[in-house]
């Protein structure tokens, strides 16, 4: 009767556990039951291990939601980067940024400069670690981030998605510059960038210096406003320079040359 009696409860805590959404202790409930008997474990003991594996996963399971709510396009860690093939302004800056200080201070991280040199993958990089220190981050491209705009506008919702967009501690606006936008467009980037100036982070990559912005707004006032919210008080990161992926395709064809002149050889003899 007391082994019936015992399977019961086990029963009814993995019945509880899974009404209040605790995995974890269902997961390891009768492990640890069978480690306290063996060592003798007082309830306190057995109750704290239970707790702690519990907190842990969903410290751990936040930590991957942020990251897969974030959106990226790919995933990118600051320690995978290969700081000596970087720009020498973004090997100088790096370590700061890495702090994530910008972050708790409301600063931007404007990283300019030609294409192929790394300013996607230190956003990216930046804002994995950004969720994983426990910050809300949205990353999108600034067409894309356009185009919800419009269709927020369109659908009479706008103001809900301003909202949202306001509150993220970190917005990673990737590929600035690569389309112009028409008036309603850059009225509507500029109002929810300026939203964040001087309170939350905002990360943008453009390939375009600031002297050529107004090709992408067609309007001075616009862009001159835009420049001076956006650059006050943020870092500014020089990312000029040779593109790695120049650099890992011409290695990828010396790799392929290689082997095709080794299987010529082992042909001829």
């Amino acid at each position: 009767m007391k082994n019936a009696g015992k399977k019961d409860l086990i029963k009814d805590i993995i019945k509880y556990s899974i009404e209040l959404r605790l995995p974890a202790i269902r997961k390891y409930l009768e492990d640890d039951l069978e480690d306290a008997t063996k060592n003798n474990l007082s309830y306190e003991k057995f109750l704290h291990s239970l707790l702690e594996k519990e907190y842990d996963a969903r410290i751990e399971n936040g930590k991957l939601n942020r990251i897969r709510i974030a959106g990226f396009p790919f995933k990118k860690y600051l320690e995978d980067l290969k700081v000596e093939e970087l720009p020498k302004d973004a090997q100088a800056k790096l370590g700061i940024l890495k702090t994530l200080d910008f972050i708790k201070n409301g600063q931007n991280v404007i990283l300019a400069g030609s294409p192929g040199t790394g300013k996607t993958t230190i956003a990216i990089g930046l804002g994995i670690k950004a969720c994983l220190a426990g910050y809300r981050v949205f990353f999108t491209t600034v067409p894309l981030l356009i185009n919800q705009l419009k269709e927020a506008r369109g659908q009479s919702v706008l103001r809900s998605f301003e909202l949202r967009f306001e509150k993220y501690d970190l917005v990673i606006a990737d590929e600035l510059g690569y389309i112009s936008f028409d008036k309603e467009g850059s009225e509507l980037l500029f109002t929810n960038l300026s939203l964040r100036a001087g309170r939350k982070s905002t990360i943008i990559t453009t390939n375009l210096s600031f002297e050529r912005w107004d090709e992408i707004f067609l309007d001075p006032v616009i862009t001159a406003a835009m420049i001076d919210r956006l650059t006050h008080k943020s870092y500014m990161v020089n990312m000029n320079g040779v593109s790695y992926r120049m650099k890992e395709t011409k290695e990828w064809l010396k790799k392929h040359k290689e082997v095709e002149d080794f299987i010529t050889e082992e042909d001829d003899k």
